[in-house]
């Protein structure tokens, strides 16, 4: 045996390997990691829904080169091919977690205790795996509590990557940049489309949306949404419930015309006497309640029973009553509202949208709409890799998603 032998592993993976590429990055990643691979095994799928399957041993120069290259495997699917139970340790103090935990990606776990797999719950990415009175559950690291039994290491664990099909649902021309209008209009009508099969099957559909809804002109367009039922969480900051508020009330957005494009002499007041008339109220929904707030986003929200979540930040004017300041409660909330949603579809909101998509297990379709494609690139690099990019106006956007859904069956809702 050779001295490099010592540091080596057998590791196996089975699925849609040669469809969804991922045996060419299992390869990459080997090389990148200066480690050497030898297949032992491979079996490849006779047809369409036949999984291939592979089982190789690799080799690093190090110890520590070969453990850091096997956590980049295991969320390609690789596991280690010898069958042990996961390794199990107690948090020393609220917090706080062994160094060789094992954080999570948004991809489908199991992990091997006493025995058997369990499917690790409520899954999410940047998380880490506690073993709960024979349950493995997912749990962020300052919700650790000293005593908790915290999943280290990298062997009896098993992610599951999800298969993307070679048209991506229709959508694989999406990913390339959209350069024409028949292009956004084709786009349009299959996210039509699956927002209609979502609602037709009893699913939940959440919305994270920026202040630029309200400045394309896309707040009528997204009103009719709700009132049709196609929304059932609203998650977004300050800023998109004062401007929404400020044009209900005034017609500007941030002081302009919305109907003429025109700043207002005195219209820089808006933004703040939109502030102060729901302080006084006491809040949106006491607002609605008073009838001081008769149209909008919000007002629609609020009488059609939308669940909605504020998450504030240090930029934010006011902020209203409704807005959520402490960032830990503003995420828990986030969290919960996601819960059972299908389809998620943000609406101009970088910093939001990639804290929801961080929120969300990979089975979750994502849909972000932008202006800026470099907000639907950064969702993908920080491996919300379900994303579904449309580069265009989010208010055009809107418009034509609406003309859509009222072509779909009357029975979807």
């Amino acid at each position: 045996m050779t001295e490099h032998a010592v540091h080596s592993q057998v590791v196996e993976a089975e699925g849609h390997l040669i469809d969804s590429q991922l045996l060419n990055v299992i390869f990459d990643t080997v090389i990148k990691w200066d480690a050497s691979f030898e297949v032992l095994q491979f079996t490849i799928g006779r047809t369409n829904d036949e999984p291939s399957s592979i089982s190789m041993r690799i080799t690093s120069p190090t110890e520590d080169g070969l453990q850091r290259l096997l956590e980049e495997l295991v969320p390609l699917g690789c596991q280690i091919a010898r069958a042990t139970d996961a390794a199990v340790r107690a948090a020393d103090r609220d917090g706080c977690v062994p160094d060789d935990f094992y954080s999570t990606t948004n991809l489908k776990t199991l992990v091997r205790h006493s025995g058997k797999w369990l499917e690790v719950e409520r899954q999410r990415m940047d998380s880490v795996i506690v073993i709960d009175d024979g349950r493995a559950v997912c749990r962020k690291l300052r919700d650790v509590r000293a005593g908790d039994r915290v999943v280290c290491g990298v062997e009896g664990v098993r992610a599951v990557p999800e298969f993307q099909e070679r048209d991506r649902l229709g959508f694989a021309f999406m990913t390339n940049e959209i350069s024409s209008e028949r292009r956004v209009e084709v786009a349009v009508a299959r996210i039509a489309a699956m927002m209609a099969e979502v609602k037709r099957t009893g699913g939940k559909i959440a919305f994270v949306a920026g202040p630029v809804l309200v400045h394309t002109g896309g707040a009528s367009h997204f009103g009719e949404l709700i009132r049709a039922g196609y929304v059932d969480v609203l998650l977004a900051g300050n800023a998109l419930a004062v401007h929404d508020v400020e044009h209900a009330l005034f017609g500007t957005s941030l002081g302009v015309d919305l109907e003429t494009g025109r700043a207002i002499h005195g219209g820089h007041r808006h933004h703040m006497r939109a502030i102060n008339i729901v302080c006084r109220a006491g809040g949106l929904a006491q607002a609605v309640a008073q009838g001081v707030l008769t149209a909008g986003i919000m007002y629609e929200c609020i009488r059609q029973g939308v669940k909605y979540v504020l998450a504030g930040s240090i930029r934010d004017d006011g902020p209203i009553p409704d807005t959520i300041m402490d960032l830990r409660e503003a995420q828990d909330q986030y969290s919960t509202a996601l819960d059972d949603v299908k389809l998620v579809i943000v609406l101009s909101t970088m910093l939001h949208g990639i804290g929801v998509g961080n929120m969300l297990p990979a089975w979750v379709r994502m849909v972000c709409v932008d202006i800026n494609p470099a907000v639907v690139t950064k969702l993908m690099d920080r491996g919300s890799s379900q994303t579904i990019g449309l580069v265009t106006d989010v208010g055009l956007f809107l418009h034509r998603l609406v003309q859509n859904l009222q072509d779909q069956p009357a029975e979807s809702l």
